[in-house]
C-alpha cells in the first residue's frame, strides 16, 4: 500500500478523492468506486501500489497505437481494479475483481525499478499501463513512468480517459502516447459503463495540447452506439481536437455481461470509417476484422499504401522520417 495522492480531508475523517471524474467522497473504511483506494483513518491508501496482477511483452499495435513507434514491443502491466463498471468489459476478471470478490485485491508485489528493468530486457521499446484502467493504479504508474523515461523508454497509457485534469496534468509530462477509449454519448456512459462523457473529452483534448500521441478507439456495439448520430459524434468531435488523430472502430464481441448481444456486422464499421472521413479524419481504422485492409495507413494526401498490416504485424512500412515516401506530405505520428 502507498499513500494516495489527489484526495483532501473532510470532517469527521471522510476524504474527497479527485484523481478520477467520480471524486468519490470515502467514509472511514470505505474505499472509492474503484475499489482499490480505501480511507484508512483519514488517510486515503492506494491498494494496488506495486501489487501487479499482469505483465505481458506486447506489439504495440496492440494498445492499439498505430502511429507510435510501429512494430515496436512495449511491456504492459496491470493491477487489479477500474473506475468503470462497463458490461462489455474484455478483461472483467481484473478490472472487476475487487467488486466481484468481497473487495478482494490480488497480485503479486514487484517495484517500479523492477518493472523498467524488466522492461528494457524485453528489448522493448515502451511501457504500456493497461488492461485494467491506469487511472486506478496512478501512483505506481506514475513512479514507473518517471523512472522509465529517465532510462529513455515511452510511457503509454491505455485508458478509459476518466481522469481528473489535476491527475492528468501531472502524468502528462512522462507520458509519450495514450489510446482513449471514446465509447458513447453520455446516455452509453451513464447506462453501460457508470460515468459520462465530458471528462473523457476533456481528458483527450488535455493529452493532445500537452504534446501527447493520442489515438481514440470506440468499439461499435450493436443497438447501443451504432447510430449515424453517435458515430458522427464521436467523429466529429475528434476532428475537431485534431483531424490527425487516429480513430480506431472497433468490432464487438459478446462478452462479460452481454454474451447474449451479437457482434458487430462488417457494414456497420465500413460506415462507421465512412463517416470518419466525412468528418474530416485523415485516419480511420477497422478492428478485430482481419483481412479487409482496414488495418492499414494510407498517405492522406496521395493515398499511397504506407503502411501493411495484419492484425498487430507490421507486414511493411514504408513511412519515411515521418514523410510519405512518394509525395512528401508529412504524416502524423512517433516514427
Amino acid at each position: 500500500m502507498k499513500k494516495a495522492c489527489f484526495y483532501e480531508t473532510l470532517p469527521n475523517d471522510n476524504v474527497k478523492c479527485s484523481l478520477c471524474a467520480h471524486r468519490c467522497t470515502i467514509a472511514i473504511g470505505k474505499r472509492g468506486l474503484c475499489g482499490v483506494r480505501e480511507n484508512q483513518d483519514g488517510v486515503l491508501m492506494s491498494l494496488v501500489y506495486g501489487s501487479v496482477c499482469s505483465t505481458q511483452v506486447d506489439p504495440i499495435e496492440k494498445k492499439p497505437l498505430f502511429h507510435f513507434k510501429p512494430a515496436s514491443r512495449t511491456f504492459s502491466i496491470a493491477t487489479v481494479g477500474c473506475n468503470f463498471k462497463c458490461l462489455h468489459c474484455q478483461n472483467s476478471s481484473i478490472s472487476q475483481y475487487p467488486r466481484e470478490h468481497d473487495g478482494a485485491v490480488t497480485g503479486y508485489p514487484v517495484a517500479a525499478e523492477s518493472i523498467v528493468a524488466a522492461a528494457i530486457a524485453e528489448r522493448c521499446e515502451s511501457i504500456s499501463y493497461t488492461y485494467t484502467e491506469p487511472t486506478i493504479f496512478y501512483e505506481f504508474a506514475l513512479d514507473c513512468a518517471v523512472l522509465a523515461a529517465e532510462k529513455g523508454l515511452k510511457n503509454i497509457f491505455v485508458s478509459n480517459g476518466f481522469m481528473t485534469p489535476e491527475s492528468a496534468e501531472v502524468i502528462i509530462p512522462y507520458l509519450h502516447g495514450n489510446n482513449i477509449d471514446l465509447k458513447g454519448d453520455d446516455g452509453f456512459y451513464k447506462e453501460i459503463c457508470g460515468g459520462n462523457v465530458e471528462p473523457v473529452k476533456d481528458t483527450i483534448r488535455l493529452m493532445k495540447e500537452g504534446g501527447v500521441w493520442v489515438e481514440v478507439t470506440t468499439l461499435v456495439i450493436p443497438g447501443l452506439n451504432d447510430s449515424e448520430q453517435v458515430l458522427r459524434g464521436i467523429a466529429e468531435f475528434i476532428a475537431s481536437v485534431d483531424a490527425s488523430i487516429p480513430w480506431h472502430v472497433s468490432r464487438f464481441y459478446g462478452t462479460y455481461k452481454m454474451t447474449d448481444r451479437p457482434g458487430t456486422p462488417v457494414e456497420t464499421l465500413k460506415r462507421a470509417c465512412e463517416i470518419g472521413y466525412e468528418s474530416g479524419l485523415k485516419f480511420v481504422y477497422q478492428g478485430n476484422v482481419p483481412g479487409l485492409g482496414g488495418e492499414n495507413t494510407s498517405c492522406p494526401t496521395c493515398k499511397k499504401l504506407l503502411i501493411k498490416r495484419d492484425r498487430f504485424t507490421v507486414i511493411s512500412n514504408a513511412v519515411k522520417n515521418g514523410n510519405c515516401p512518394s509525395c512528401g506530405s508529412a504524416v502524423a505520428g512517433v516514427w
